[in-house]
C-alpha cells in the first residue's frame, strides 16, 4: 500500500502547499479575491507539518512585500501574496527590488481577475512583470502552479531575482487533486550580508544594478525558450521549418491553454493542432515563438485579459487575437466564448470541426430575460443603517458621497455612494472635492465612508492629508470588526494574527486620534436615534469657523461574523403599510419583500418580511416613514 497521501484541495490551497514544500519560510499577504486562501493554506501546512513558517497579514500589500524582500535578503525562502491591484500598492518596493536582486528566492503570487469578477480593473500582471523586468510564470491549472512555484525559487536563487507567479481567477478557484511532496523543513539561518552598493543604492549605482539586471534578463531569455514542461511545442510535425507552411498553430498560455486542450480534446483534434504553450511568457523567449510562427500560414495567439505573448512577437504579419479583433480585447475567455473564436479559425484553415447547437436547456435560458440582481448587503448589515442615516441627515442627494473598495461599496444600491476609485480614496477624493468646492467659496457637504480593514490599509496617509490641509467634511468609518468581503481576515483593530494567536490590538479610534482628528465619536449604527445625532453635530463641526474633518466610528460588528441574536423581533402593519415601497428602495433589505408590485393603486401594494432572511435586527422600523414595521407582542 502507498503512503503518499492525496488529498482534492481548492486550487489556492495547492499553491499554498507548493510554497511549504519549495522550503518558503515567511509569507506576508494582503487578502483579496481570487488570492485569499493562499496564506491560511500556508498556515494550515505549516501547523500539520510541525514547520517553522512566519504568516502574517500585514496592512497593505507593499508591507507585506517589504517584509518578504527583507527575509529574502536575510538568505530565507520568502512569498508575497496579493491580487492584481494589489501589486500596484506594492509597485514601487517591486521595481527596486528587481534592481537590488534577491538572495534566498522570492515568489510574488498575484492573482489576476480575468472578467473581473471582483475587482476594479481587470489588469494583467504579466505586463506588470515587463514593466518591473521580473519573469513571470502563468499557470493552466493549480498543480502546474505548484510545479512552477518550485521552479520559480530556483530560478530566483540562481539569477538573484524576485519571480511573479501569476495564477488566474479560475487556478485558484479551480479545485484538483494532488499527492503531497515530503517538506524538508531544515531552513537556513538568517544571514544579512551588509552590502551598501546594492542593498542601499545611490542613484549613481542603481544605474549599475539596472545594467545587471538587463544582463540577467537577456540570460533568463536564453533560458526560458528551453524551458520545460512550461514552455513548450505541441504537435509539430518533425523535421526543419518546412519551406511549405502548415496551415495553423496556436499559442496559448495559462487558463486560455487548459481550455484549448479540453475543448481540441472534446473534437478529436488534441493530436493535430500543433500548440506552443508559454507557461512562462516573460522574458520572452522569442527565439521559441519565432521558429513557432515561422512554420505556419495563420497563428492565432489565445491569452487573457490582454495582448502581453501577441505583442512581443517578432513578426505578427501572420498572427490573429486580441490585437487583429479575432480575439475579444476584454473580458474573461471563458470555455463557451473561446470556443466561438476558435472553431472559425480551425474551419477557415481546413480543420473539421463539430459547432454543438444550443441544447433546449440553454435556448430556454436564453429566452428568459431573467433581471440583473446585484449584489446587496447582507441582512441586518450594520453599514445599511449606517447609509440609510446618512442620507436622511444628508439631505439625499444634496451632498457628495465618497466611498471605497469592500462590502460598503454596495452603499451605491442606497444611494449613499457616488464614487469608488481604490484603496484609500474614500478619504482623499472627499478631501479633493471639499477643496474644490471652498475654491468658489461654497461649503458642499462631503461625506467619506470607508472601512475598518481598509482605513488601515490606505486611509491614514489621506485622513492626515485632510486634517493637515484643514479639508471640510466628514468620515464615516464602518467598523464591522473584520475584513468581512474578503473572508473574515482579522485586522490590526482585532489583533488577530494570520496563524490564529493574537497580536497587539491597536483601537482604530487610537490611529485616527494620531491624525490630528479632534471630532471623534462611537456609535453603534443600530443606535439610529443616536447615530443620526451624532450625524449631525459632525455636520455642524465641520461648518463651525474652525471646521474640518469630523470623523464618526460607526462600530457594530459584521452579523455574519458573529451574530450576537434577535433585538426586535417585527412584523409588518398592513393597515399603515401604504405600498410606497420606500423600505425597499431606499432600506433595500433583502429581508423586506414586495408584493402586489403590478398593481396600479399604492394601496393595494405592501411589504412582507421573508423570515428565512431575517435575523430581528430591528433597523428597518425607522426607515418606514409610516411606522408599518412594529414589535410583535413578547419580543
Amino acid at each position: 500500500m502507498s503512503d503518499v497521501r492525496t488529498e482534492t484541495l481548492l486550487g489556492n490551497l495547492v499553491l499554498a502547499r507548493g510554497l511549504v514544500e519549495a522550503g518558503c519560510q515567511v509569507a506576508c499577504s494582503y487578502p483579496g479575491t481570487p488570492s485569499s486562501e493562499i496564506l491560511p493554506g500556508v498556515v494550515r501546512f505549516a501547523k500539520e507539518e510541525g514547520l517553522n513558517i512566519y504568516t502574517e497579514w500585514s496592512v497593505n500589500e507593499k508591507v507585506a512585500f517589504d517584509n518578504a524582500l527583507a527575509a529574502s535578503w536575510a538568505g530565507k525562502r520568502s512569498a508575497t501574496i496579493m491580487k492584481q491591484v494589489g501589486l500596484n500598492v506594492a509597485a514601487d518596493s517591486l521595481l527596486s527590488a528587481a534592481y537590488t536582486g534577491v538572495l534566498g528566492g522570492m515568489v510574488i503570487v498575484s492573482a489576476d481577475d480575468p472578467g473581473p469578477h471582483s475587482s476594479q480593473t481587470e489588469q494583467d500582471t504579466r505586463w506588470m512583470a515587463h514593466f518591473a523586468k521580473v519573469p513571470v510564470f502563468d499557470p493552466s491549472d493549480p498543480d502546474e502552479g505548484r510545479e512552477m512555484i518550485a521552479a520559480a525559487y530556483e530560478l530566483s536563487e540562481r539569477h538573484r531575482v524576485p519571480v511573479i507567479l501569476r495564477p488566474a481567477i479560475r487556478v485558484c478557484h479551480a479545485i484538483q487533486s494532488i499527492e503531497f511532496r515530503e517538506v524538508d523543513g531544515n531552513y537556513p539561518a538568517a544571514n544579512f550580508p551588509r552590502d551598501q552598493e546594492r542593498w542601499a543604492a545611490t542613484p549613481r549605482f542603481r544605474q549599475v544594478l539596472h545594467q545587471e539586471l538587463n544582463d540577467k534578463l537577456e540570460a533568463l531569455a536564453a533560458e526560458l525558450g528551453e524551458l520545460r514542461p512550461f514552455n513548450r511545442i505541441e504537435n509539430l510535425p518533425a523535421g526543419e521549418a518546412p519551406r511549405e507552411r502548415a496551415p495553423l498553430g496556436v499559442i496559448a498560455g495559462g487558463v486560455p491553454y487548459a481550455n484549448l486542450v479540453e475543448w481540441l480534446g472534446e473534437q478529436g483534434l488534441r493530436e493535430r493542432v500543433p500548440v506552443l504553450k508559454l507557461g512562462v511568457p516573460f522574458p520572452f523567449p522569442g527565439d521559441l515563438a519565432a521558429d513557432f510562427v515561422e512554420r505556419f500560414d495563420r497563428v492565432l495567439v489565445l491569452e487573457e485579459p490582454d495582448a502581453l505573448i501577441e505583442t512581443l512577437l517578432p513578426d505578427r504579419t501572420r498572427v490573429v487575437g486580441r490585437l487583429s479583433g479575432h480575439v475579444p480585447d476584454w473580458g474573461e475567455l471563458t470555455p463557451e466564448r473561446q470556443a466561438e473564436v476558435v472553431a472559425p479559425v480551425l474551419l477557415e484553415a481546413g480543420v473539421p470541426v463539430e459547432i454543438a447547437p444550443r441544447t433546449a436547456a440553454e435556448t430556454a435560458m436564453q429566452s428568459l430575460e431573467l433581471p440583473v440582481r446585484p449584489p446587496t448587503l447582507c441582512p441586518g448589515c450594520p453599514h445599511r443603517s449606517a447609509f440609510h442615516a446618512i442620507r436622511k441627515v444628508f439631505k439625499g442627494r444634496k451632498s457628495i458621497y465618497t466611498s471605497d473598495i469592500g462590502c460598503y461599496t454596495l452603499g451605491t444600491n442606497l444611494d449613499a455612494v457616488d464614487t469608488c476609485l481604490d484603496m484609500g480614496a474614500g478619504i482623499t477624493m472627499a478631501s479633493g472635492f471639499a477643496q474644490a468646492y471652498a475654491l468658489d467659496g461654497t461649503h458642499q457637504p462631503v461625506v467619506a465612508t470607508m472601512g475598518d480593514s481598509t482605513f488601515f490599509h490606505s486611509g491614514a496617509t489621506g485622513l492626515l492629508n485632510a486634517v493637515y490641509n484643514r479639508a471640510r467634511m466628514v468620515l464615516v468609518l464602518l467598523d464591522n470588526d473584520i475584513t468581512a468581503m474578503t473572508g473574515m481576515q482579522p485586522t490590526p483593530g482585532t489583533g488577530g494574527l494570520a496563524n490564529g494567536e493574537q497580536g497587539h490590538k491597536i483601537p482604530l479610534e487610537r490611529l485616527v486620534s494620531g491624525c490630528g482628528v479632534d471630532f471623534i465619536e462611537i456609535v453603534d449604527p443600530y443606535d439610529h436615534e443616536e447615530f443620526t445625532d451624532v450625524l449631525k453635530r459632525a455636520d455642524g463641526y465641520v461648518r463651525g469657523d474652525e471646521g474640518t474633518v469630523a470623523v464618526i466610528i460607526a462600530r457594530h460588528l459584521c452579523v455574519l461574523y458573529d451574530r450576537q441574536g434577535p433585538i426586535a423581533h417585527l412584523d409588518v402593519d398592513q393597515e399603515a403599510c401604504n405600498g410606497c415601497y420606500l423600505c425597499v428602495t431606499h432600506f433595500e433589505c433583502p429581508a423586506i419583500v414586495p408584493q402586489n408590485q403590478d398593481a396600479e393603486r399604492k394601496k393595494d401594494r405592501f411589504v412582507t418580511i421573508d423570515r428565512s432572511l431575517c435575523i430581528d435586527c430591528g433597523t428597518c422600523a425607522p426607515a418606514c416613514p409610516r411606522g408599518a414595521f412594529v414589535r410583535v407582542e413578547g419580543s
